[in-house]
């Protein structure tokens, strides 16, 4: 999603798939019209905690793009339960975590989409169609 809520690439995916392993792939298929080439990558990921595994912030570290992703209560007790070993927690901007509700707002406006909601299509093809449609209008409004 852009600032504004609109979608900038869908990936469709089996219900019991987790979110963090399509992250990569999804960002992949982003391409902005910026000038004279498209934009491949966002200047900042805001994600919540379910995103905040190692290899993520260090794939998103490899391409540039700064994460706003709190660290799981897990993760911050290894951390200091490792002392000095530990290292140091990963940056975290708190004003502009604020701003993730716009990804939410998306969502839900999204599901205001009965058929997205409820998953009324048999086929993932027909799925994705009404989803990407849905993010059309979306983003046009």
């Amino acid at each position: 999603m852009d600032g504004a809520g609109r979608p900038l690439a869908v990936r469709l995916t089996g219900g019991q798939a987790g979110d963090n392993p399509e992250l990569i792939p999804l960002l992949d298929g982003i391409a902005v019209p910026a000038g004279r080439r498209a934009r491949k990558h966002p200047d900042t990921l805001l994600a919540d905690k379910a995103y905040s595994h190692p290899s993520t912030r260090k794939a998103l570290r490899k391409r540039r793009i700064r994460t706003v992703i709190p660290q799981r209560r897990d993760q911050i007790t290894t951390r200091q339960k490792r002392g000095r070993a530990g290292g140091r927690p990963p940056n975290f901007d708190r004003e502009a975590y604020t701003l993730r509700n716009v990804v939410e707002r998306c969502s839900n406006r999204l599901t205001q989409w009965g058929g997205i909601a409820t998953r009324y299509d048999k086929t993932a093809r027909n799925y994705r169609g009404g989803l990407l449609l849905a993010s059309i209008i979306l983003f046009w409004l």
